[in-house]
C-alpha cells in the first residue's frame, strides 16, 4: 500500500572537502561500497517506504547523476501517475546552476510541489548512507499531529567527523520526554545537545509550501535560522523528534569516505548497512571477476567485471577494475575500470573512474590522508 508522503532529495553541489570526487559529479553521484552511489541509500529508503513520487533536486555537475538515475526503472519509479522527477536548476545569466540552500532550491521547483497530490513531504540530502524506511516515523507523524517531525540520531564519534572546509550544517536538537524539539544549534562549537539531526524531515506539502513562500518574501534562506529556530522560539509549530537507530554515515571529507567502504569491509558494518532492505541501484551486466595465476585477495569487497593478477588486501574494488601481476594493493579504493599494471604498490588509494597507474608505479599515503587520483588520469 502506498503511503500518502512525497519525497524530495536535495543533492549538495560540489564540497571542497571532497576535492577530486567532487570536481565532475555531485556529491549525491560519488561511487560508494563497490557497485552503488551516494543516491541510492536515499532513494532506496523512500522505495522501501512506499514512496513513489520522488523529486531530485539538482545542483551543477549533475550530468552523472542524471546519468546514472535514467527514468527510475531500477528503482521501480517509472509509473505514469508518480515516479521519479529529476529537477535540474533553472540556469540564467545570474545563476550558475547553485541554490542559496534549500529554501531556494524549493521556491524554484513550486510547480513541482503544487502538482503532487500526496499530502505530506519527506525532505532529505542526499550525503549520508542509511539503510531504514520512514514507516514509524510516519506513523509517528500522523499520530503526533505534529507540523515537522526531525530525525535525529545520538551523537557518537563514527557520524560527526566534520571538515573545516565542509559547506554543511551540522544541527544538534534538544528533545524533551514527549519528543518534542525544544532547542536547535546550527554549527555549535560546544553542542549543548546530544542529539544529531539527520538532515530528513517530515511536513504537510501545503505547510512547506506556505513555509518557503514565507521564508523567500522576507529574503530568508536558511532552513534552520530563518525557519526551525524562530518557530521553536516563538512555540508556532509543533516540532518532533524522531529518533533513528539504523546505521547511518554522513560523507563529508575524503577520509570519511574512506574510512566508510574500508568500514564496510567488517561484516558487522555490512550487515548494519545491507541486511535491513533491499538498496537498488542502476544494473550494469558484466561478467563474474577473474582470479588468474598468483592472484590472492585477502578481506576485500570485489564487484563483478573484475581481472585480478596480484595481490589484494583490504581494499573496495569497484566493477571492471585490473590489477596487473605482481601488483600489490593494500587499504585501497578502486573506482570502476581503473587499470592497476603490473607490479605496482598501492597502499592507503583512492582512484576515481579509469584512473591507469603505469607498470612499477608506487603510491603510499597515510591511512588519515589517502592519496586521491582524479577521473580519467594516467599515472
Amino acid at each position: 500500500m502506498k503511503n500518502d508522503v512525497m519525497g524530495i532529495i536535495y543533492t549538495s553541489k560540489d564540497d571542497l572537502a571532497l576535492r577530486e570526487l567532487t570536481s565532475q559529479r555531485a556529491v549525491a553521484a560519488i561511487p560508494v561500497a563497490g557497485r552503488y552511489r551516494m543516491i541510492d541509500f536515499p532513494l532506496a529508503n523512500m522505495v522501501n517506504s512506499n514512496i513513489h513520487n520522488v523529486g531530485i533536486i539538482a545542483q551543477k555537475n549533475y550530468q552523472s547523476l542524471m546519468d546514472h538515475l535514467g527514468s527510475g526503472k531500477d528503482w521501480d519509479l517509472h509509473t505514469r501517475n508518480n515516479g521519479l522527477f529529476f529537477l535540474p536548476p533553472f540556469t540564467t545569466r545570474d545563476n550558475n546552476g547553485e541554490y542559496n540552500g534549500i529554501m531556494d532550491a524549493l521556491r524554484s521547483n513550486f510547480d513541482y510541489l503544487r502538482r503532487s497530490k500526496q499530502d505530506y513531504v519527506i525532505l532529505t540530502d542526499s550525503d549520508y548512507v542509511m539503510n531504514t524506511t520512514f514507516d514509524a516515523m510516519i506513523e509517528q507523524h500522523i499520530k503526533s499531529k505534529a507540523d515537522i517531525t526531525l530525525m535525529y540520531q545520538k551523537v557518537t564519534p563514527a557520524i560527526t567527523e566534520f571538515s573545516s572546509s565542509s559547506k554543511n550544517n551540522h544541527v544538534y536538537m534538544g528533545v524533551d520526554a514527549d519528543k518534542n524539539v525544544v532547542g536547535l544549534e546550527v554549527n555549535p562549537n560546544a553542542a549543548a545537545y546530544d542529539n544529531l539531526f539527520l538532515s530528513i524531515l517530515m511536513v504537510k506539502r501545503t505547510l512547506l509550501i506556505y513555509l518557503v513562500d514565507q521564508a523567500i518574501s522576507r529574503g530568508s534562506h536558511d532552513l534552520y535560522a530563518d525557519v526551525l529556530i524562530p518557530a521553536i522560539q516563538a512555540n508556532s509549530l509543533k516540532i518532533m523528534g524522531y529518533e533513528e537507530t539504523s546505521y547511518y554515515r554522513r560523507v563529508e571529507t575524503i577520509r570519511g569516505f574512506f574510512n566508510l567502504n574500508l568500514e564496510l569491509l567488517t561484516a558487522e558494518a555490512a550487515a548494519a548497512l545491507f541486511d535491513a532492505n533491499p538498496v537498488f541501484t542502476k544494473t550494469r551486466d558484466s561478467v563474474p571477476t577473474i582470479y588468474r595465476g598468483n592472484a590472492k585477495v585477502t578481506n576485500s569487497l570485489v564487484a563483478d567485471g573484475c581481472v585480478i593478477e596480484g595481490e589484494v588486501e583490504n581494499c573496495v574494488l569497484f566493477r571492471g577494475v585490473r590489477v596487473g601481476k605482481g601488483a600489490k594493493l593494500k587499504n585501497c579504493v578502486i573506482m570502476q575500470d581503473s587499470y592497476v599494471e603490473d607490479d605496482v604498490e598501492l597502499e592507503n588509494v583512492i582512484f576515481d573512474k579509469e584512473v591507469t597507474i603505469r607498470s612499477h608505479g608506487r603510491l603510499i599515503g597515510q591511512a588519515q590522508y589517502p592519496i586521491v587520483i582524479g577521473k580519467n588520469i594516467t599515472l
